[in-house]
């Protein structure tokens, strides 16, 4: 029996069949939490659930976090199996790869946008929404996942960096408006080795983060951070979700957003210009 800091949480998860969202899935389950796991894909809930040892302590729901009546459904079928609704992991995203503005046509960048910001704006927005009222109920919190590109250039392209940046402000739009009862906060990660997906609009959808870092070799030099031997595990970004989400650690935190980025924030600047080859 788990003594953890999330003993007797309820928490629902978007996009935590895979990569990050699974990982911080399996940490909450060990640090005595119950789960709800939102993801499109069944066949992937269904073998983390199987791979889990711990069934009972999983619900699962296939849904796509652009459906507001999914998500909804989701949140009454997590209040329904696990008695209540502690914190809502607001996880589920897509990137672009860093695909440049120039590197964009018309129709692509209009279709892109559409795609981008309904799953990693709009979506955690719907999610918000579906969860706000038991979470009021049980003094609960939302925890966004951010990026460094919530803060920084270059961590993508024009259209993942404007929907990060979005995030933020929804983040703390959101603390303010739910407060006192519901605390809001975010958790801004670096790269790491995951299962990000790109957008079905670039024909990007088929790859993920995990082939790019795959292909790196022993001989690649170490990242461009200030912590070079940082981690790219996605389990090793997830303290910071318990943390914000234990209210008995974490209670007078909202609208805050802790960066897990290997300190790309006191990097400096790599590059003065990214259009030098223009």
């Amino acid at each position: 029996m788990s003594n953890g800091w999330l003993e007797g949480y309820s928490t629902l998860i978007t996009g935590g069949g895979s990569g990050l969202g699974r990982a911080v899935a399996e940490r909450f389950v060990a640090e005595g939490a119950c789960v709800t796991i939102v993801d499109r894909n069944e066949r992937r809930l269904n073998g983390m659930v199987e791979a889990s040892g711990t069934p009972e302590r999983f619900h699962t729901v296939v849904a796509d976090v652009r459906d507001s009546a999914s998500l909804r459904d989701a949140v009454a079928a997590t209040v329904d199996r696990f008695g209540k609704l502690d914190t809502l992991v607001a996880n589920a995203g897509v990137w672009d790869y860093q695909r440049q503005l120039t590197r964009l046509t018309a129709d692509e960048l209009d279709a892109a946008f559409d795609e981008i910001f309904s799953v990693n704006v709009k979506g955690y927005l719907l999610a918000a929404s579906a969860a706000w009222p038991e979470l009021v109920r049980t003094r609960g919190s939302i925890i966004m996942t951010l990026s460094n590109a919530s803060f920084y250039v270059n961590g993508g392209g024009p259209l993942y960096t404007a929907s990060k940046h979005a995030c933020l402000g929804l983040m703390r739009e959101l603390a303010y408006e739910l407060a006192p009862k519901v605390r809001v906060n975010g958790v801004a990660c670096g790269g790491m080795n995951t299962d990000l997906r790109g957008p079905e609009a670039l024909s990007l959808d088929g790859r993920s983060l995990s082939t790019s870092f795959a292909k790196q070799g022993p001989d690649t030099p170490p990242p461009p951070i200030p912590l070079h031997d940082s981690s790219t595990d996605p389990r090793d970004f997830t303290g910071s979700y318990v943390l914000l989400a234990a209210r008995e650690q974490s209670g007078p935190i909202t609208g805050q957003a802790i960066s897990v980025d290997g300190g790309i924030g006191v990097r400096g600047f790599a590059s003065a210009a990214g259009g030098d080859h223009l």
